[in-house]
């Protein structure tokens, strides 16, 4: 558990310490264009697995509000929505993969491949440049995250992450916009 949460910090940091991308252009050979319209069933098989999550685990009383931002991703240039998304695919697939039950491991299955597939196709879209960083609101945001990544919250950052899945897909879906979401 250590090694993927130590994986994961990793990833955020060279998200979110050198990667980014000129003047709100995308990276040649970004294909995120499939995302713009997410199939309802994706959606669904996400809500679904979010709705067993709840089901299984009976107390998620976390102080973690990674997720409750005071912006949405349209607020932010092209270059950091990708960058925000990227550290979501990141959090996300590495929540997901974290040992689980039986009946949560079967009804993640499906989200946990679709959020794989983002991840690499977003992970395309990212080039680095270390002459440009992100906004100040991705910046705070990313330190939030990497704050929330101790070993004693893993299981609180899970839910978070978990409750969390369709406002990733929102995100998925506007980092795939060119213009407004």
């Amino acid at each position: 558990m250590c090694l993927s949460l130590s994986s994961l910090l990793v990833l955020v940091l060279g998200v979110s310490l050198g990667a980014s991308f000129p003047h709100d252009t995308l990276r040649n050979g970004c294909r995120l264009s499939k995302y713009q319209n997410i199939a309802p069933e994706e959606q669904k098989a996400a809500d679904k697995m979010r709705q067993e999550f709840v089901s299984i685990v009976s107390s998620h009383k976390c102080n973690t509000r990674l997720f409750h931002r005071k912006w949405n991703a349209v607020d932010l240039p092209m270059s950091d929505r990708v960058l925000l998304v990227a550290a979501e695919l990141n959090l996300t697939t590495a929540m997901l993969e974290l040992p689980a039950v039986p009946s949560f491991a079967q009804v993640r299955r499906r989200p946990l491949q679709f959020f794989r597939q983002a991840q690499e196709d977003v992970r395309g879209c990212v080039s680095v440049d270390p002459s440009q960083q992100p906004s100040g609101r991705l910046r705070h945001w990313l330190h939030k995250l990497q704050a929330a990544e101790t070993p004693e919250s893993t299981a609180c950052l899970r839910a978070t992450t978990i409750l969390h899945v369709l406002q990733v897909l929102a995100d998925l879906r506007c980092a795939a916009l060119q213009d407004k979401c």
